[in-house]
């Protein structure tokens, strides 16, 4: 394994086991009983956005996607007028953006596409059209 995959894989798994903690917190406080799956491998095996954005964005960008502040800066994703660009989207979930790793070597463009319409259709989101793992094709 190449060191950027390895360094990649180690800050998804750092994001992964913060929003676990985070999480886990949240459903203490709120008498929640919440089970969350970490993926085996270097592969995500979640197939539903809801169950991606748990798994991948929530660590970072927080349950309720309104973003965090602390070590790093996590934008909101609730009420995010840049979310409407699908594009835009899909593009930082394939390659990331600053801080943000690449997802492109570990999810398909059906999960890709999932996380991207669960995203733009909740959080206060309401954006038309549904991304198609072709339009995740020829992005990545």
């Amino acid at each position: 394994m190449d060191r950027l995959k390895l360094i990649r894989s180690a800050v998804v798994l750092m994001g992964l086991l913060v929003g676990a903690v985070v999480m886990s917190a949240r459903a203490v406080a709120q008498d929640v009983s919440r089970t969350f799956m970490i993926s085996p491998g270097y592969r995500f095996t979640e197939t539903s956005g809801e169950a991606l954005y748990n798994a991948s964005c929530a660590g970072c960008h927080m349950p309720d996607g309104k973003g965090a502040q602390g070590a790093g800066h996590y934008p909101a994703l609730a009420d995010n007028p840049a979310v409407e660009a699908a594009p835009y989207v899909i593009v930082n979930v394939l390659h990331g953006r600053r801080g943000m790793p690449s997802f492109a070597d570990e999810m398909s463009d059906e999960q890709v596409a999932a996380v991207v319409n669960y995203t733009r259709t909740h959080f206060g989101n309401r954006f038309a059209g549904s991304v198609t793992p072709g339009e995740v094709r020829g992005l990545r």
